[in-house]
């Protein structure tokens, strides 16, 4: 993967996909990365399918910076939750992409909410 790395990835796919799908896409992500007993990603389970998302050349130490960067409550394992907020903050383009897609879907929300307290008076 010389010069292209996974975070360039993720805003194609989002563009491809729409908000929707990319949420989607990154649960399936999830699901394969995932240690099924324990439901959640550990730093052994993304060993050892880190290669079913074309991530196999990733090194030790990345893998190890990855766990950290996502665990937010500290545990030692990535909760769905965590794995596509880590995705997210892998990738600043997409990051930019995520407001639009917040606006677009308030904006959607609004002549909704705004029928319904018209019809409400």
């Amino acid at each position: 993967m010389a010069g292209i790395g996974f975070e360039d990835l993720l805003p194609v796919m989002a563009n491809k996909l729409g908000g929707e799908g990319l949420i989607k896409e990154l649960c399936n992500g999830f699901q394969l990365l995932m240690d099924k007993d324990k439901g959640v990603i550990t730093l052994e389970s993304l060993r050892k399918n880190a290669a079913l998302l074309g991530l196999e050349d990733l090194k030790e130490d990345e893998l190890v910076s990855m766990m950290r960067e996502g665990d937010v409550d500290g545990d030692g394992a990535l909760t769905q939750m965590e794995f596509c907020v880590l995705m997210f903050r892998l990738s600043p383009e997409l990051m930019e992409e995520s407001w639009f897609w917040l606006e677009e879907a308030l904006q959607h929300e609004q002549p909704n909410n705004t029928n319904n307290n018209n019809n409400s008076m």
